[in-house]
């Protein structure tokens, strides 16, 4: 089956799924190993170089305006001939809209079937990873991968049992600073930690600095950036909320990336909260400051 993933979660999904080879067209924020195998159909309309205030600005207007925030090439998916297409509705600022690719679908004149993963919830991750498996004539494979991933969380949970719970802030976004929603609050839960000011199933918010809960832990992990971004951007929290505690986090791949990588990233959370009761994780994913 050809696969065009216009997500990268959907992409990361299929590789996971050991389907890479099947992947026929795929964007610009997806992995490179799959950005380098085939076409990228879907670029995003955001300047280069802008700063998280500029970013956020920017995308305020653009919503505003009723304007798209990617950009997908039709002719290149047309090319691609894709049998499966996978997509979201779950946030137009992070991905291609449904509406978008169906409109598209009808335009290039393909009857491909088209999946959309819109979860809210870590299980609903999973769940995703299951759909995705079926429509891809994996369905075996999908359940066995699921199920690993919930040992992996079982076994977390098993080792911060009983113990203290940190107050844990995560920040989605510095510029202004966003509170998280969606399975974000639940991923510092499951790591043995008590989320603050998040809407845990709901759209994360922005809000005041003023306005932001007392914490143990400040987490900064800005939306779809890496490890270095993170980094970057604890300098602003530390101005803005001097003496907690700050860990960065690869959001993009840890985080809010609603793929298998997830579970990663409660087992690098759970590590920062109880590092005597679970496995430093690899370099790369989190780190203190």
């Amino acid at each position: 089956m050809r696969i065009a993933s216009l997500l990268p979660a959907a992409t990361e999904m299929v590789t996971a799924l050991g389907l890479a080879d099947r992947l026929v067209a795929v964007t610009f924020e997806c992995a490179a190993e799959a950005r380098e195998r085939c076409p990228v159909v879907v670029d995003t309309a955001i300047p280069p170089d802008l700063s998280p205030g500029q970013i956020d600005a920017w995308v305020r207007d653009r919503v505003g305006a009723g304007l798209p925030l990617y950009e997908l090439d039709r002719g290149a998916l047309a090319a691609a001939g894709p049998e499966l297409i996978l997509t979201q509705d779950l946030c137009r600022v992070c991905a291609l809209p449904a509406g978008t690719v169906e409109e598209a679908r009808h335009a290039i004149g393909t009857d491909a079937q088209v999946v959309s993963i819109d979860p809210h919830t870590l299980d609903e991750v999973l769940d995703a990873l299951a759909t995705v498996g079926r429509a891809a004539g994996v369905p075996d494979a999908a359940a066995a991968l699921v199920a690993g991933l919930r040992a992996r969380l079982a076994a977390v949970e098993r080792a911060v049992a009983g113990r203290p719970r940190p107050r844990v802030l995560l920040l989605e976004w510095t510029d202004p600073p966003f509170l998280p929603g969606h399975w974000v609050p639940e991923l510092v839960r499951r790591a043995g930690g008590e989320p603050v000011g998040a809407a845990e199933g709901s759209r994360s918010v922005a809000v005041d600095w003023a306005e932001l809960p007392a914490a143990d832990l400040v987490v900064v992990a800005p939306c779809g950036l890496d490890l270095a971004a993170a980094v970057g951007q604890c300098a602003v929290v530390a101005e803005r909320l001097p003496g907690v505690p700050l860990l960065a986090i690869d959001s993009a791949r840890y985080v809010v990336q609603a793929g298998p990588a997830l579970v990663d990233g409660v087992e690098a959370l759970a590590w920062a909260l109880h590092p005597d009761a679970v496995p430093e994780p690899p370099p790369g994913r989190v780190r203190r400051r």
